[in-house]
C-alpha cells in the first residue's frame, strides 16, 4: 500500500506522544556519556531508567540492536555501549563477528556476548548471492548460536535456503533496502518470492527504508505480519529515495504508530536499532531513540 497523508488526529498524538517522552530521552542519552578524546564509554552496571521495573507492563517483543551502528567501533566497546542503553538483544555484523572467522573464534565471540548477558539473537545483514556465501551464512549461526540469519539471498538460491532452513531450524529473514535494491526493495518484494516457502524464512522490514521507497511500513508490517521476523528500526528526514538517517522522533516516520502496529499483531520478534548517522559517534542518538522508543511504549501499554 502507497504512503498517504497521516491524518489530523494521528498527527496530533504523535506530536504529544513526542513531547511527553522528552524527559526519558535525556535521561537515557546520559548513559551514552563517554570519556575525553579516546571514545571509550564509562562502564555503568545498569542503564539510567529501569525498563523492567516490578509492575511495568511489557511489549510481546523485545528491543535490540542491530550492530551495525557501531561499526567504527570495535566489539568490546559496541558491546559496552549497547549495555549503557538498556539493550540485551544483539544481531552481529561482520565488523564484530567476521564471517571468515573460524568456528573456534565464533565459539569465543559467542561466549564473550553470552557472559556479558547479552543474546546473540543474529547475525547480519548477510549478502547471499552464491551457494558458497549461503553454506558460510548457516555455519557462522550455528557456531554462534544465532536463531536467524538477517540476510539478502539470491532469489534464484531461494530453494538452497529453504533446504538449510529446514536442515537446520535456523531462520532467515530478507532485509529489504528501498530504492536502488535490485533484489528487495520493499518487503512485498521479498514475500512474493518466499510465500510458499518453509515459514522460518520471512522479513526483516527496515522501516526506514520502506518509506523511501514510498511505501508506509505500519501498513507493510499488518500486510505481511505472518511473515515478519524481525525489523530494523529508525527514522528518517523525508519520505523519499533522498531521506537520510536522523534520531528516532525527529524524523517523519510515525513511530508511534508503527510499535502500536507491532502490538496490534502481537509481533513476538526482535526490534533492533539501526541508527546510521554519525557512525563515528552514534552514542547519544542512538541513546535519544532508545529513549523515545521506551517512552512511546510505556504510553501505549499504559493505555
Amino acid at each position: 500500500m502507497r504512503l498517504e497523508k497521516s491524518s489530523e488526529k494521528s498527527s496530533e498524538k504523535s506530536n504529544a506522544t513526542r513531547r511527553s517522552f522528552f524527559k526519558w530521552t535525556a535521561a537515557t542519552a546520559l548513559a551514552a556519556t563517554y570519556t575525553g578524546g579516546s571514545g571509550l564509554v564509562s562502564q555503568i552496571s545498569q542503564p539510567v531508567f529501569a525498563a523492567e521495573r516490578p509492575g511495568k507492563k511489557q511489549p510481546p517483543f523485545k528491543l535490540g540492536l542491530a550492530s551495525y551502528t557501531l561499526r567504527k567501533f570495535p566489539l568490546d566497546q559496541a558491546l559496552a555501549i549497547t549495555q549503557q542503553v538498556g539493550l540485551d538483544w544483539i544481531c552481529l555484523k561482520s565488523f564484530h563477528l567476521p564471517l571468515e572467522a573460524s568456528i573456534d573464534e565464533i565459539k569465543q565471540v559467542r561466549q564473550k556476548v553470552a557472559d556479558l548477558g547479552f543474546t546473540l539473537y543474529a547475525g547480519g545483514v548477510i549478502t547471499m548471492t552464491t551457494r558458497e556465501q549461503i553454506e558460510q551464512a548457516f555455519s557462522y549461526a550455528q557456531a554462534a548460536g544465532m536463531q536467524l540469519i538477517i540476510g539478502v539471498p539470491g532469489p534464484g538460491l531461494l530453494d538452497l535456503v529453504n533446504e538449510k532452513v529446514q536442515q537446520t531450524r535456523i531462520g532467515v529473514a530478507i532485509h529489504n533496502h528501498g530504492p536502488g535494491d535490485r533484489l528487495y526493495p520493499l518487503p512485498e518484494t521479498a514475500y512474493q518470492r518466499i510465500q510458499n516457502l518453509d515459514k522460518r524464512i520471512g522479513l526483516c522490514i527496515d522501516i526506514g527504508h520502506t518509506l523511501r521507497a514510498g511505501v508506509d511500513p505500519s501498513e507493510s508490517a499488518k500486510k505481511f505480519a505472518d511473515r515478519l521476523l524481525d525489523v530494523h528500526i529508525k527514522d528518517i528526514t523525508e519520505p523519499t529515495a533522498q531521506g537520510r538517517p536522523v534520531e528516532m522522533g525527529r524524523g517523519v516516520i510515525d513511530i508511534p504508530r508503527f510499535l502500536e502496529t507491532l502490538l496490534e499483531i502481537n509481533y513476538t520478534g526482535v526490534v533492533a536499532f539501526e541508527h546510521e548517522k554519525d557512525p563515528d559517534s552514534p552514542q547519544v542518538g542512538l541513546a535519544e531513540s532508545v529513549g523515545y522508543t521506551r517512552g512511546v511504549l510505556d504510553t501505549l501499554l499504559r493505555g
